[in-house]
């Protein structure tokens, strides 16, 4: 490195708060994969990793990048299966090391940085206040990548996508310069950091967020059958969801169960789980009242309807059934078409799932977005989502169970819209999560705001993501 440039490192290393690693120099592997929640250690290095400490961090971060020609990607959480964040050359700048949360009694909004947990910082912090955030399903997932992916998190179904409570956001931008964004000022970013995913042409360094008053009626009601069964009842549930109140959030799972269940002899079962946000338990027990009427709950295993719990216990349980440092492969499929031919084509992810395989297939159900929703990225979706988690412990079977699961994924490409942001991984498989209009939009947007690329673009495979599906490339 020639001197000059190697002055101007080492002086805006010692401007910051936070470490800096250069690739080579001790500490360097650690700050690349220590906050990688899985077990999936990508084959890409940065040229150097930032541990921020502040919001003057991350903007010296981003000019330190323009001086150097560096790219930058961003870590808030750490959970994103593909490792968003790990990216050959370029900046990483890994915000775990700043986070603040503040409150306001007036507004109810709360605003929070990027690599607040939404499960295990954020909703317990609000919780002296009375107040609740509809954050990721697992309670460690940051709330970044989570509200850049649009945010499928806890009662989606009824509240909205996540993105959809952001009021306004602060921004580091592609020029290094910290503007805040809102529907007023800087839309164009607001519009697009609700829901265009992990290449987003900003760095995010607040979020502030709408909250939702605590209930006392949460109630969770659960179906075990026979998986055996899976098509007779997923057609009832599918029939029956739109009829179902909002304040129901559910899915249907295939999967060896967590729980003993007498007489059950351990193998697959296919699960409708059900869980009811309302202000009283009397409220939950008649919202979850139609499940009851399934025809097929005679053939059940197990039936447990409209119990008393709470948010805690149930991020508990869903941090139970997801292990932190094992391996993961994800894929999901925003299906339409046939009904029939669309529960045949999931068979093989419903009843075939693999020994060392101790993940579960998912089915999550959408209701349209009302009228008066709110402009975001994230607009595709249909009715429903289904998806796998492939968890296992033994590296030596990883390829096996990645050809498993796009075998299976690919039985449903013939109804495949895109897929979700958080369950995907653009490396494995090239499939939409944005629509047509959406993308062209973003690429408008992107061009203007950062058009020297100092951001790095959405991570895909060789050709770079380009929000299509690749099985139809050559119609």
């Amino acid at each position: 490195m020639p001197i000059e440039e190697n002055n101007t490192l080492n002086d805006a290393i010692t401007s910051f708060a936070g470490q800096i690693f250069l690739r080579g120099e001790p500490g360097y592997e650690e700050a690349r994969t220590a906050r990688i929640w899985h077990a999936n250690r990508p084959d890409r290095f940065p040229e150097a990793i930032l541990l921020a400490k502040n919001e003057s961090d991350l903007v010296n971060g981003v000019r330190l990048a323009r001086q150097k020609g560096w790219s930058v990607a961003v870590r808030s959480g750490g959970h994103s299966f593909p490792v968003w964040s790990v990216r050959d050359s370029g900046l990483l700048i890994d915000l775990g090391g700043y986070k603040e949360m503040s409150y306001d009694a007036d507004s109810q909004i709360v605003t929070a940085t990027s690599a607040i947990k939404g499960g295990d910082e954020l909703n317990p912090y609000l919780k002296q206040f009375g107040r609740y955030f509809g954050a990721g399903g697992c309670p460690s997932v940051g709330l970044g990548g989570f509200l850049l992916q649009g945010g499928m998190g806890w009662n989606f179904r009824g509240w909205g996508y996540a993105c959809e409570q952001v009021v306004a956001i602060d921004i580091v931008t592609a020029d290094g310069e910290l503007v805040r964004a809102g529907e007023n000022q800087n839309a164009d970013l607001f519009w697009a950091a609700r829901g265009i995913g992990p290449g987003f042409c900003g760095l995010i360094s607040r979020f502030h967020l709408k909250t939702r008053a605590l209930t006392d009626g949460v109630a969770v009601s659960m179906q075990a059958y026979p998986v055996e069964r899976y098509e007779q009842v997923l057609k009832w549930l599918w029939d029956k969801h739109p009829d179902i109140s909002d304040k129901v959030y559910f899915n249907a799972v295939s999967a060896r169960p967590p729980m003993p269940i007498p007489g059950h002899d351990g193998g697959l079962v296919f699960m409708i789980w059900a869980c009811a946000f309302c202000d009283s338990q009397e409220e939950a027990a008649e919202v979850l009242a139609p499940l009851k009427d399934c025809p097929y709950r005679e053939d059940a295993i197990m039936v447990s309807d409209a119990q008393p719990t709470t948010l805690p216990e149930q991020l508990s349980l869903v941090d139970q059934l997801h292990p932190a440092g094992l391996y993961y492969k994800v894929d999901s499929a925003w299906v339409d078409g046939p009904q029939q031919d669309i529960i045949k084509a999931m068979r093989t992810l419903v009843m075939d799932r693999q020994a060392e395989d101790t993940g579960y297939t998912f089915l999550i159900f959408r209701l349209p977005r009302p009228d008066d929703a709110p402009e975001i990225a994230m607009d595709l979706g249909t009715d429903l989502c289904v998806g796998a988690y492939i968890i296992h412990e033994d590296e030596s079977a990883d390829q096996k169970l990645r050809d498993w699961l796009r075998n299976a994924m690919g039985e449903l490409e013939p109804y495949t819209v895109g897929q979700n942001w958080g369950d995907s991984d653009q490396t494995f498989r090239e499939v939409k999560c944005l629509t047509d209009e959406t993308w062209s939009r973003y690429q408008k947007i992107r061009d203007e705001r950062d058009p020297e690329g100092v951001f790095h673009a959405h991570l895909a495979g060789p050709g770079g993501f380009q929000n299509r599906n690749g099985w139809e490339k050559g119609e």
